[in-house]
């Protein structure tokens, strides 16, 4: 298994992330493109010591982006986690 720290970059923050946690109990994470779910449960389990019922995940690739008129790149790819918490269990973000 990897570091549990290096598992999760970063929990996502946005509207419909908020509606998921106050309505299903889910929280939202941006995670390493090659973690698996099974370590993404350890590591939530280790970091903030909750029960955790299942994850979800999506792969997004990157977007082509240009800058002046010939210089063409891609946005990193990137995964993110929805992580269900056992029932009356709460993660408080803020």
């Amino acid at each position: 298994m990897k570091d549990i720290y290096q598992v999760i970059n970063k929990v996502r923050i946005s509207e419909k992330a908020t509606m998921l946690h106050e309505t299903a109990g889910e929280i939202v994470f941006e995670v390493r493109c090659d973690a698996t779910k099974i370590e993404i449960k350890q590591a939530v389990k280790k970091m903030f010591g909750k029960n955790v019922v299942s994850v979800r995940t999506a792969n997004y690739d990157g977007k082509e982006r240009r800058r002046r008129r010939a210089d063409a790149g891609k946005t990193a790819r990137w995964k993110k986690a929805y992580v269900r918490l056992a029932d009356g269990e709460t993660l408080d973000l803020v």
